[in-house]
């Protein structure tokens, strides 16, 4: 019975919008073809989260779907039950569907980050900025705490938890918080001459620069910490380590 099971054809996706680049997609081809397994997996590139409804109503053997910017938040009131750690850290980036297809909410993008800036972590790396307030970022703090890394919010405009303005971020504040996470999209491909606004000149070898984004390589962000000699960080093993718990999930149900 468990041989058939495992024969079964399941299709797997990514949730979210103007998706084309996606990572998740070509690993999971990758994956599936060297294992030797009969899944696909698939973009589902939605202009509105409404509209998921009636994809997972019109997609056959759907088993679990992983959760891009800019659903991680929006999509919780659509699942039936969150994962206590997706539940504490507020935002969803796996869907799991259980036996009676019940959509089941994770979060293992806390995993993924927590378990690739582990090794490179120093004693005196213990104050972070976090840029951006989205769903990622919310799971970056929650790998933070779970460090005891004391943390603060960086954003364009004032809101609940953050801390700092862009504004208001001097070279002093730069030198205490000797890890910086970029958790917004700024400098994504094609727009690599970007990088966020913060004072560079201060960043020295004892920082770490992470940015979540992996296309490019090297980010204008990084850059600016690689030419001061700091650790510079992408998001490409948080991506491969959140890619495969995300597999766990879906296979153990």
């Amino acid at each position: 019975m468990d041989n058939e099971q495992d024969k079964q054809k399941y299709k797997f996706g990514l949730l979210g919008r103007d998706i084309s680049y996606s990572f998740s997609r070509g690993y999971f081809a990758e994956k599936f073809k060297n294992e030797n397994l009969p899944h696909s997996y698939v973009n589902f590139d939605l202009p509105s989260i409404d509209d998921l409804t009636e994809i997972i109503k019109n997609t056959s053997n759907l088993k679990g779907i992983n959760v891009t910017i800019p659903y991680k938040e929006e999509v919780i009131p659509l699942l039936d039950k969150l994962n206590k750690t997706a539940k504490k850290i507020g935002a969803v980036n796996t869907i799991r569907f259980s036996k009676n297809n019940k959509l089941v909410g994770y979060n293992t993008d806390y995993y993924g980050f927590k378990n690739s800036i582990k090794p490179h972590l120093k004693s005196h790396h213990k104050n972070a900025l976090i840029l951006g307030t989205g769903g990622a970022s919310k799971a970056i703090a929650y790998a933070l705490k779970k460090l005891k890394i004391k943390y603060d919010f960086v954003s364009r405009t004032q809101k609940e938890g953050v801390t700092f303005l862009y504004s208001d971020l001097t070279e002093k504040i730069i030198s205490d918080y000797t890890i910086i996470i970029n958790c917004t999209p700024i400098g994504t491909f094609p727009n690599i001459d970007k990088c966020p606004n913060i004072p560079y000149n201060t960043i020295s070898e004892k920082h770490i620069l992470y940015d979540l984004i992996y296309n490019p390589e090297r980010t204008k962000f990084l850059n600016q910490g690689f030419n001061k000699g700091a650790t510079i960080i992408n998001g490409l093993e948080m991506l491969r380590l959140q890619a495969e718990k995300s597999w766990e999930i879906w296979h153990k149900s």
